[in-house]
């Protein structure tokens, strides 16, 4: 990047690192080799690697279980918190001698316990997350178009909230996830906070990305989705379908109702719509404040690229002695207007 025209030549990188509740970044800075960070969306642990030069032998090893409180940016713009870490694997290598440490987010970490089986019967999607909210003391945050959803059927059984809550999201293209003692349960997209705030969209423009990659696919070629559900009344299966019926993808589970198959189809649908395209960017100076779920525009590459709202799935964060860069990844971000789904007799 021309240096002549970024703002941001001046921007110095900085960090704060603790350890059991005591700040150890006085005593880490000069060993600092790399720091980075992945989050993702969902039920998916957020992973921290941090390597430090041990080429004194200065450095104890800190134990498994340790708690890593992280937070990281510019520091004339003030650092960003990215919660607490669990330590779960530590190695030392040499020579030069290394410490390495890898930490998951501490929310997941040993939450949702334990296998249960229970029938889930004509219940609100508000309803069943609220329920296991509790059951786990997290408190929950329910997206505006989920929590009145009527669910007719579901089984639990000998599965963990956590797997289950992933399965639910599923079936009406919902993410799952816990966040600062929070259980957040949204639609795909609707990009809420922890404290239930709508996430701002963040703008980009061409100089502020190194390097990226756009891809287009034809979605597997599908252009409708079909789901089955069981019709008590008369005795037989039917088909709901949502898009179009040539060569539309076929679910594999039965449902209890016509309504749940249709959220389901219509979920797998929406799903299909954001694989359309996927966009990565690797940008020149780190941006600390995107998260998953965080919605883009972008402006100054190709018209398709510009026009196109994309949603951040995947955010890599990176500080090391070439400075604090992050990186990427993105889908289509889907309409908010759904297909009607029609209804045809199965077999």
């Amino acid at each position: 990047m021309n240096q002549e025209s970024t703002p941001y030549r001046y921007r110095r990188p900085s960090y704060r690192i603790t350890l059991g509740g005591t700040d150890i970044t006085p005593r880490i800075n000069g060993r600092l080799i790399n720091l980075t960070l992945r989050e993702q969306r969902g039920l998916e642990a957020d992973q921290l690697d941090i390597t430090l030069a041990d080429h004194d032998g200065a450095l104890a090893l800190p134990r498994r279980g340790a708690e890593l409180q992280v937070a990281f940016g510019w520091q004339d713009e003030g650092l960003i918190d990215k919660g607490l870490f669990t330590v779960d694997e530590i190695q030392h290598s040499g020579s030069p001698d290394q410490l390495t440490i890898r930490a998951r987010s501490a929310d997941l970490r040993g939450q949702l316990p334990g296998k249960r089986t229970q029938s889930w019967h004509d219940l609100t999607v508000g309803e069943i997350v609220e329920t296991i909210a509790k059951r786990h003391g997290l408190d929950p945050v329910i997206g505006k178009t989920l929590g009145g959803i009527r669910v007719g059927h579901i089984d639990q059984t000998e599965e963990s909230d956590l797997n289950f809550l992933t399965r639910l999201g599923e079936r009406y293209d919902a993410i799952a996830a816990i966040k600062t003692g929070h259980m957040l349960f949204t639609v795909a997209g609707e990009a809420l906070t922890a404290s239930g705030l709508a996430m701002p969209t963040i703008p980009l423009t061409r100089r502020d990305g190194d390097q990226h990659r756009y891809s287009s696919t034809d979605r597997e070629a599908f252009e409708g989705v079909k789901a089955y559900w069981n019709d008590t009344s008369g005795a037989e299966r039917k088909i709901v379908l949502v898009g179009s019926g040539d060569n539309a993808k076929q679910l594999r589970p039965t449902y209890a109702s016509e309504a749940d198959a249709l959220d389901a189809a219509q979920a797998e649908w929406q799903r299909l719509q954001r694989g359309l395209a996927e966009f990565e960017l690797t940008l020149a100076y780190g941006r600390p404040d995107i998260v998953p779920e965080s919605p883009l525009t972008l402006s100054g590459w190709k018209p398709d690229i510009d026009a196109t709202p994309w949603l951040v799935t995947e955010v890599q964060h990176s500080l090391n002695d070439s400075g604090f860069g992050t990186r990427i990844r993105c889908e289509v971000k889907g309409s908010e207007e759904e297909d009607q789904g029609e209804e045809e007799n199965g077999a």
